[in-house]
This record gives structure tokens, sequence and C-alpha cells, in this order.
């Protein structure tokens, strides 16, 4: 058995709208009959955009949210039934800091989930002063999470969840809001906990971390997945068309529709750069690039469209996503 097995897991949420509840409830399917396994030594990536069902998912996993349909098996035993026996086998970071009490210190923090996993206190100990080294605490361990940076607040979060070494790991989002330096600590960390055989699912929305750190990656779009494999093999399914990069302003999406309507274009998805209404990025998915570019260049410059760059790259996970949803990782 696998140290992960998930079987047609479902979790739908209804909500209630309008003043004092009057209107009728609505209904929302966040995990929808997902199904995959993780095993020993394997790193598995849940890559989507916000929204997409993997939080959920990771709080299913870890007994926070009941599912409503199917299960879970977290070291042999049922999400759904055996929630003690399930937490006994996780190490689990949930998105951010919000797990830690600001008003301990980090060790004190430690201390506490040490206590609440009945680890040994000599264990305990000996296995804090490590983790607290290793993530570059040490120096803070007597402040008040409270005074420390956000950064500082993440790695101790990620540092909480490797205290009890469990064989599962659950990381919801582990490098979010960290600099390069920090995110490339937990990188490490996350490579070197894989190599000593745990099983280790992580959530993120970053295409070059999923490619970077995992073993197999599901893509899930609307808590459904679209596509599981290698990350190698994933990219190796779009390598049939070219993908051409075009920067550019005064991109509509009424233009990028009617571009995908040409018959050597397959796909085309658009997104904002760094949060502008302005500056957008269109990914073409097109048979012949090279022969067809003119044609879509004279095509947005007739728009009014301003190209500020062009390029033909390497497709990437977010064009694994784009071939089966036809729209961008960052919508």
């Amino acid at each position: 058995m696998n140290p992960v097995e998930v079987r047609a897991l479902s979790k739908t949420f209804v909500t209630k709208e309008g003043p004092l509840f009057r209107k009728s409830p609505k209904t929302l399917v966040a995990v929808d009959d997902i199904s995959f396994n993780v095993p020993k030594g394997e790193i598995f990536g849940l890559l989507g955009p916000n929204g997409a069902g993997k939080t959920t998912t990771i709080k299913m996993l870890c007994t926070l949210i009941t599912p409503t349909s199917g299960d879970a098996l977290v070291g042999g035993f049922s999400v759904a039934k055996d929630q003690q026996k399930v937490r006994e086998n996780l190490g689990v970071m949930l998105t951010g800091e919000r797990t830690l009490y600001w008003k301990l210190t980090g060790r004190e923090n430690l201390e506490y989930f040490a206590a609440l996993y009945h680890l040994d206190p000599s264990f305990a100990k000996k296995r804090i002063e490590e983790l607290l080294a290793l993530m570059g605490l040490k120096d803070r361990e007597n402040t008040l999470v409270e005074n420390y940076s956000t950064g500082m607040r993440i790695r101790l979060s990620f540092t909480k969840a490797l205290l009890n070494d469990a064989p599962v790991l659950l990381f919801d989002e582990p490098t979010a809001s960290l600099d390069p330096q920090s995110s490339r600590l937990i990188r490490d960390t996350i490579h070197s906990l894989k190599q000593e055989g745990h099983a280790i699912l992580l959530t993120t929305h970053n295409m070059e971390e999923a490619d970077l750190l995992s073993d197999r990656v599901a893509i899930i779009d609307h808590g459904k997945i679209v596509a599981l494999d290698s990350p190698t093999q994933l990219k190796e399914k779009v390598k049939s068309s070219d993908v051409i990069e075009i920067e550019a302003r005064n991109i509509s999406d009424q233009t990028a529709k009617t571009l995908e309507s040409f018959s050597e274009v397959s796909k085309v998805a658009i997104s904002s750069i760094d949060g502008s209404d302005d500056k957008g990025l269109l990914r073409v998915h097109v048979q012949k690039g090279k022969e067809v570019l003119p044609k879509i260049l004279e095509f947005l410059v007739r728009k009014e469209v301003t190209i500020t760059k062009v390029a033909f790259i390497e497709p990437t996970l977010e064009d694994v996503f784009i071939s089966q949803t036809g729209r961008s990782l960052r919508d």
C-alpha cells in the first residue's frame, strides 16, 4: 500500500447568499472526484491556479475537512474514519503562517507542538535544535513570533511540519511570499526529505517550482485533475506544436479569441504582467510557428496592439495547463 492513496475524493460546499440568507443556497464543488497515489520517496505536485481545489484537498487529507464523497488513506488509515491515526502519520504545513502562536517565541511554538505530538522530551529537544539550525532560526529562537518577518514565520511553519518526522508530509504553497534564498533552502530540504523516504504532497501555483521539485504532477482546475504524469512527459505531450510568447500592450480578450480562430492556431492564453491592466502576455500554440508568425504579428498590429517582445519558447507546465483548459495558470 502507498503512504497516500486518494480514491474518488470530492468536496462540495453549500453556501448561503443574500441579506439574512434569504436567497437560495448555492453549491460549490471545490474538489471533484479526484484519484491519485503518492508512493514512498516521491514528491507529488498538485499544480493549479488559486481556487482550483489544492488547499481543500490538503485539508481533507489532514482531516480538517470531511470529504463529501470518496475517501483517502494516509498510512493505511481512512481520513473519513480514522482521523487520529491519520494525524499520527502526517506532518502538515498549511498556506502561510496561520497555525503559529504569535505570543510565543519560535522555540516555544516548537516545544508546544512537540508536546501535542507526544514526542519524548529528550528526542524533542534534540529535534528542535536540529531544525532551528537547519532553517536558519537559531539566532531568533527566543524572539516572539509576532516580531518575526513573514519569511521567518513561513520557515517556522515549515519547521513545525517536520517535528515528528512523519512518513507523509503535506506542504501547501511552502515557498509563497519567500525570498529566493529562503525558497531555495526549503526546496533543498524537501529534496532531502524525499531521499530519506518520505512521501511528499506539495501544492503550488508556481509552475517552475512544480517542475523543479515534483517527480509527478497532477494539474488541477475547477476541482478536477486534467493531467497527471511526470513534468517531462507532460511537456512532451504539447511539443507537437510551437509555443510563441508575445509581450505586448493593449491586448484585449476579443483579440486573443479572434487569434485562436486562425486555422494554424490551437490555443491562445492571455495573462497580465505584474497585475497591469495594460501590459499582457500572449502564449500562442501554433503549427509551423515560423511560417505563421508574420501573419499573427500583422493581425496584432492591425488591432493596434503594441508588441514589445516576441520569442519561441520551450513548452512549460503552463503550456500543458493551457492545452487542457485554454487559460493561463496566471488567470
